[in-house]
């Protein structure tokens, strides 16, 4: 252990830092024996270019995926023999395209797996900017129960349309809504009977077809209670039987790791003991193992591992990331 498949580099991800080398350096360093990788899958319409983007076309955007993989089938190469290195992407999901667009991409590229995330709701970035999320708000005429709504069921239609192997920040929707002292005025609309089923539906479906729920560091940079999920959307997917992962959402070689420290007593806190991964399946097992789980592409045989007693491998001690203790 310990692994992340959620990971972004400056060199593909304008908002990210560094090199995409930097990044598999890092997380050998750190000694994780797998690494997902996860670019943004590029965007196909103007309009949805970020600010930062401006000098940019959406053709510009899949040329640089299509660098991307090249980049990281030589990395995979290169280091083969210190991690096993997982070539995915991070899903958008923003018009009516977008699921085609997907699996065109999964099959051209002949991609590992997915990081299922919706970052829109009705076409605005919700993750960007405190001023977007509130334009989103105001959209929906300052009803946020209306507005969570809205994403939990554009969710529900990207796992149901993909059936992405992980899914990314489950609740991101949360991102800018009011914290701490200031939530006693908003309420989180996730507390609301009407919003909670909504949630616990996608959890459902998401179940159903054998997802795994990434537990997601980043949301403590983002100033966060917990990580993505937060718990008591994690305590849902536990008691229901859910698989989970672990990510650091990382954009760049600094943040290989980020806050995994809080995520290790966040895993003991909510008594997470399994942990589930992603890798290829040797030589052998792709000609043998019947029991392993094979990716959509049809071409790269991806086995689903559990790593048992998570909480208690000596990668968060060797990172200086916890103390371990070895009560039951």
């Amino acid at each position: 252990m310990p692994f992340t498949f959620h990971s972004h580099s400056g060199q593909f991800c304008r908002h990210a830092k560094g090199s995409l080398e930097d990044v598999v350096k890092e997380a050998i360093r750190k000694k994780m024996f797998v690494l997902g990788l996860s670019e943004h899958v590029p965007r196909s319409r103007a309009q949805d270019l970020y600010p930062e983007e401006a000098d940019m076309t959406t053709g510009d955007l899949h040329q640089a995926f299509d660098d991307y993989v090249s980049e990281a089938r030589r990395l995979r190469e290169k280091y083969r023999d210190q991690i096993d290195i997982l070539i995915g992407a991070e899903t958008e999901f923003i018009t009516d395209t977008t699921a085609e667009e997907l699996q065109s991409l999964r099959k051209q590229y002949k991609l590992d797996y997915f990081v299922g995330s919706l970052h829109h709701i009705d076409g605005t970035p919700m993750d960007f900017s405190q001023e977007l999320y509130d334009k989103i708000v105001e959209r929906f005429g300052g009803d946020r129960s209306a507005m969570f709504g809205r994403y939990f069921d554009q969710q529900l239609e990207l796992l149901q349309k993909v059936q992405p192997e992980i899914i990314g920040h489950f609740d991101l929707v949360r991102i800018f809504h009011p914290q701490g002292p200031s939530a006693k005025e908003v309420e989180d609309p996730i507390h609301t009977e009407e919003i909670r089923s909504l949630a616990s539906r996608n959890i459902d479906y998401a179940i159903s077809y054998g997802a795994i729920f990434e537990i997601n560091s980043r949301a403590w940079k983002k100033g966060l209670r917990d990580a993505y999920p937060q718990r008591d959307l994690l305590h849902e997917i536990l008691q229901k039987g859910g698989r989970v992962t672990i990510s650091d959402d990382s954009h760049g070689a600094q943040d290989v790791g980020m806050h995994y420290d809080r995520l290790h007593a966040y895993l003991r806190e909510m008594g997470v003991r399994d942990v589930h991964y992603l890798r290829h399946a040797t030589e052998e097992e792709h000609e043998e193992n019947d029991g392993s789980e094979n990716n959509s592409n049809g071409n790269n045989k991806i086995d689903v591992c559990v790593l048992r007693d998570a909480v208690d491998h000596p990668f968060w001690a060797a990172n200086g990331y916890a103390q371990l203790s070895h009560e039951s």
